[in-house]
């Protein structure tokens, strides 16, 4: 009999599977404390569950635990790269941030990437399989085990497209919510190339995260040439899901833009983004694109004065401050390097 996955069951599904065996209530609750509390690793430190119940647990369900392969620290702001290697062999990336309100913790959502986007690292090896819930929940558990910082904000803009592996990232989202136990939805953003289909099912959940899209360019005719995804969703379906997003829960959208040197940081550029996003309750993050040797795309040096323009415009602008710099902190180098061992 093939082992259940317990750390990706929800509440509700521990207490039917512990039922089932005859167990009560109260039992499954001790054993989603020590999962998600706590964050156990083996059912042998559940020391308040009798041995023999321990070993009955341990015969049906297995406790997916995530293996560092890497961490790289940097010398200029703290910031901690995790390399995790999955219980089959392959490998994601986790990235800890340091700020002065929280830590803030950038995980992946899928073990590769398959939106194609030209400038991004997560792409180059293509998309092996989506993580179960479980192993978005281990890239927290086991940062905060190996660091000793207490994670108070999440970002899934690490490798691969969450709104891709839909139904895992939501249940990853309930089960970090815990009923309202756990985290804040408030504290966590998802960060989308733009899958407008599973925007409109998002806003619909109203889970109370805040979406970022990554927009990267204001014309159809340049977008598509960097992002593949705006041929399938050009720019009127994704601007008006955005709008409807914002008109079903009320949460202001981050747009993400890249700036990459003589593609997308020229004035015509910053007017076209000015004409798209004008009079909308949104916030433009610039940033300054991380430079991947497989691609011939550069970092912009006119990041400010884009800003400046967007800012003179009534566009709520700020450039995202680079962190882990001296330790290629960008998603998706350390797993293509070590790939390439």
């Amino acid at each position: 009999m093939q082992k259940i996955d317990i750390l990706s069951l929800t509440f509700e599904e521990l207490s039917e599977q512990l039922g089932a065996m005859g167990e009560k209530t109260f039992r499954a609750r001790q054993v989603y404390d020590w999962l998600h509390v706590k964050k156990v690793t083996d059912f042998s430190e559940m020391t308040n569950i009798s041995a023999q119940k321990r070993a009955e647990f341990s015969e049906i369900f297995y406790i997916n635990s995530l293996k560092i392969k890497k961490r790289l620290v940097s010398r200029i702001d703290n910031t901690v790269k995790y390399l995790y290697g999955l219980s089959d062999g392959e490998s994601v990336e986790t990235v800890l941030m340091e700020y002065k309100h929280a830590n803030s913790l950038c995980i992946s959502t899928q073990v590769g990437c398959r939106m194609g986007c030209r400038f991004c690292a997560s792409t180059i090896a293509g998309w092996v399989r989506n993580l179960e819930p479980s192993e978005m929940l281990g890239q927290i558990y086991e940062t905060e085990r190996d660091s000793g910082r207490q994670v108070g904000s999440i970002v899934l803009m690490g490798i691969g497209e969450p709104l891709d592996n839909f139904d895992n990232v939501v249940k990853f989202l309930r089960i970090l919510n815990s009923d309202g136990e756990g985290m804040s939805l408030r504290h966590l953003s998802l960060s989308t190339c733009g899958v407008v289909d599973k925007i409109y099912k998002l806003a619909e959940m109203r889970l109370g995260i805040t979406l970022s899209v990554s927009l990267h360019a204001a014309s159809d005719e340049k977008r598509s040439e960097i992002m593949p995804i705006n041929k399938r969703f050009d720019l009127a379906q994704l601007m008006k899901a955005c709008d409807d997003y914002f008109a079903a829960t009320g949460r202001r959208i981050s747009f993400e833009y890249s700036l990459i040197e003589g593609v997308n940081d020229t004035d015509e550029s910053a007017d076209e983004l000015i004409a798209l996003l004008g009079g909308k309750n949104c916030h433009v993050n610039l940033i300054p694109i991380n430079e991947v040797r497989e691609r011939d795309f550069r970092k912009s040096k006119s990041v400010e004065h884009f800003r400046s323009r967007l800012e003179r415009a009534g566009i709520n602008a700020t450039v995202r401050r680079t962190l882990g710099a001296d330790i290629s902190a960008a998603c998706g180098q350390l797993r293509r390097d070590e790939r390439a061992v």
